[in-house]
C-alpha cells in the first residue's frame, strides 16, 4: 500500500534533500509545497498521510501549518524538519501535534528510524 507524502519547505534544495532521504523501500506518492499556505491547500484537498514540514517559511510558517491542521482536524502525521533547534520551539511543535522534530539537514537513518517508530514503514 502506498502512502501519500507532502514535503513542505521554501527551499528547493531542502525539498530535494528530504526526498533523497526517504527510505527506498517506502512506497509513496509525493507532493511538494513551497510555503505553508500552499501546504494547507494541499492538505485540505487531498488525503495526506505524512507531512515533512519546515518551520521558517514566508507567508504561513510551520507553526501556522500545525495550527491549521489542528483547526481543520486533519489526521496527518507531521515530522518537523528544521534548523531552528531551540528547545522551546521543539516543545511547541510537539505540543501542536508533530510526531517528531528532526534537525535539518535530515539524516536518512534518523528519518527512517522515526518513520519506523511511528509505524509508517
Amino acid at each position: 500500500m502506498s502512502s501519500s507524502v507532502l514535503i513542505c519547505d521554501d527551499s528547493n534544495l531542502a525539498r530535494k534533500q528530504v526526498l533523497r532521504s526517504l527510505p527506498e523501500q517506502w512506497q509513496v506518492n509525493i507532493q511538494t509545497a513551497t510555503n505553508g499556505r500552499e501546504a494547507l491547500t494541499l492538505l485540505r484537498n487531498n488525503d495526506v498521510d505524512v507531512l515533512f514540514l519546515d518551520l521558517t517559511m514566508p507567508d504561513i510558517d510551520g507553526v501556522g501549518v500545525l495550527q491549521g491542521i489542528q483547526k481543520l482536524n486533519l489526521d496527518t502525521a507531521v515530522f518537523v524538519i528544521s534548523a531552528d533547534i531551540q528547545p522551546e520551539m521543539q516543545s511547541k511543535v510537539l505540543q501542536l501535534g508533530a510526531k517528531a522534530f528532526l534537525r535539518k539537514p535530515v539524516n536518512a537513518e534518523v528519518l527512517a528510524s522515526n518513520l519506523q517508530e511511528h509505524g509508517y514503514i
